[in-house]
C-alpha cells in the first residue's frame, strides 16, 4: 500500500518499496473464487518459494468459517505455506465489529491476522485515531486472540487502472490526476504489514515466521484512553498498532506460537485452543492458567484512540476434553455474528490432553462429517466485502 510520502517525480512510495512482488492469481474479475484455485494458488507458491526467495505471504481475501480451523482446506494449505518457512499475513475481514467475526484464513491461529485502524483523515494528529468500524474481531471459535494486531486499512491509496472491475464499479474512489484509487479494509491493513515484514526480513534475513510474528507483536502499540485504560478489547485491536520502526529494531524472541507445533496439527496428531472464554451474558474474557478471568481482557466497543505500549499474552493450548460445548453448539446459518457458533459457560481449557480429530463427531460437539459438504473444493471464497472510506 501507499505511503503518504512521494518519490522526486511525484510518484507515492510503498511501504517497502524496493522489494520485488510476486502476485499470484487466484480469483476471477469480481474478486471471488473456489477454494480449489484458491489451494492451487497456494500450492503454487509453495513449490516455488526458493526459485523466487518468496518469504511472506499476503493473504487479504476471506471466507465464513464452516469447521474447526484445522478440518478446512484452505487452512491447511496456509499451515503448510508456515510451516515451509513462509510469514503468512492474513486479513481479518471487514464483517466487524461484532466478536467471533474473523474469516478464513484468518481464524489460522499460527499466522498473522491483521485488522484495520484509520487515522480519521488527519495523519499528523494521533489523537483521533481510532479502530475502524467494519474491522473484523475475535475470539475464533477454538478461542484465539484474533486480529493479532492492526495497522491503517482507512482510504488507502494503491495503484490500479481506472478500467478495472473496481474503479468502474467505484468511480467517486479514482484519483483524477494518477491510476490510483481509494479503498478501506483489512486487505489494505494486511497489505501494510506485509510490507513491515519485508523491512524486518531485510534487517534480519534468518527469521522464522514464528519469530517475525513474535516481533511484530512485541513492537506493536495498544490503543490507549486518555485515563490509562485500554481503548479496545484484545479481541479487538490484539497488541495493539503495528510500528514499523520499532518492529525492525526489535530483538524479542520466541514469544509467539510457544507450546504450538504446525507440523503435528497438519498431520492431525495435536489440535489446539486459545485463551478466550465466555460468560453466561456472552462475554469474551481471557482465562488465567488456573482457569481464572483476566481482568481487563472483555469485549468492549469504545471510542478511545490514544496509542501506547504493546502487550503480549499466553500460548495456545492443546485441544482436550475438557473443552465443553452446548448442545446447541452446531455450525448453523442463524449462529451468533453470522459466524456459526454458540459458546455456553463452563468453557474449560485443558492443557494435559490431545484429542483424536475423528473423536470430535462422537462428542457431539460441533460440526458432523462432511461439514464443509462434498464439494467442498468448489465453496466460495472472495476478497472481503466493500466498505466505505473510514
Amino acid at each position: 500500500m501507499m505511503s503518504s510520502d512521494r518519490t522526486a517525480a511525484g510518484r507515492y512510495q510503498g511501504v517497502a518499496p524496493g522489494a520485488n512482488v510476486v502476485a499470484v492469481r487466484a480469483f476471477e474479475a469480481d474478486g471471488s473464487g473456489t477454494y480449489l484455485n484458491v489451494i492451487k494458488a497456494l500450492q503454487w507458491i509453495l513449490m516455488h518459494r526458493r526459485q523466487y526467495g518468496i518469504r511472506i505471504l499476503n493473504l487479504s481475501f476471506g471466507a465464513s468459517p464452516a469447521s474447526h480451523y484445522w478440518d478446512d482446506p484452505v487452512n491447511q494449505a496456509v499451515m503448510a505455506a508456515w510451516r515451509s518457512g513462509i510469514v503468512v499475513v492474513a486479513a481479518a475481514g471487514n464483517n466487524g465489529p461484532g466478536p467471533m467475526s474473523i474469516g478464513v484464513p484468518g481464524n489460522v491461529p499460527y499466522v498473522i491476522t491483521v485488522g484495520a485502524m484509520t487515522d480519521s483523515y488527519t495523519p499528523d494528529d494521533p489523537g483521533d485515531d481510532r479502530l475502524a468500524t467494519f474491522s473484523a474481531a475475535g475470539p475464533t471459535f477454538e478461542g484465539f486472540v484474533k486480529p493479532e494486531l492492526v495497522a491503517p486499512g482507512g482510504h488507502m491509496l494503491g495503484q490500479m487502472p481506472a478500467y478495472a472491475w473496481l474503479p468502474l464499479k467505484y468511480p467517486e474512489h479514482i484519483q483524477p490526476e494518477d491510476e490510483y484509487f481509494r479503498m478501506s479494509g483489512t486487505s489494505q491493513s494486511a497489505a501494510v504489514v506485509s510490507g513491515v515484514l519485508a523491512l524486518m526480513l531485510e534487517a534480519d534475513p534468518w527469521l522464522s515466521p514464528d519469530d517475525a510474528k513474535c516481533r511484530l507483536l512485541a513492537s506493536a502499540r495498544a490503543a490507549m484512553r486518555g485515563d490509562g485504560i485500554v481503548a479496545y478489547s484484545v479481541f479487538q485491536q490484539g497488541a495493539g498498532l503495528v510500528d514499523a520502526v520499532a518492529a525492525v529494531g526489535e530483538t524479542t524472541l520466541d514469544c509467539a506460537n510457544r507450546g504450538m507445533k504446525v507440523y503435528l496439527d497438519l498431520w492431525g496428531y495435536r489440535h489446539y485452543a486459545g485463551p478466550a472464554g465466555v460468560d453466561a451474558d456472552g462475554n469474551y474474557y481471557l482465562v488465567g492458567d488456573n482457569g481464572e478471568e483476566l481482568p481487563g481482557s472483555g469485549f468492549e466497543w469504545t471510542q478511545g484512540s490514544l496509542w501506547g505500549e504493546g502487550v503480549l499474552w499466553g500460548e495456545g493450548v492443546l485441544w482436550g476434553e475438557g473443552v465443553l460445548w452446548g448442545e446447541a453448539a452446531l455450525w448453523g446459518e442463524g449462529a451468533v455474528s453470522n459466524q456459526g457458533a454458540l459458546w455456553v459457560t463452563g468453557i474449560n481449557w485443558k492443557k494435559a490432553s490431545s484429542l483424536n480429530p475423528d473423536s470430535l463427531l462422537n462428542q457431539g460437539a460441533l460440526w458432523p462429517a462432511g461439514a464443509l459438504g462434498p464439494d467442498r473444493m468448489n465453496r466460495r471464497a472472495s476478497t472481503y466485502v466493500w466498505v466505505d472510506a473510514e
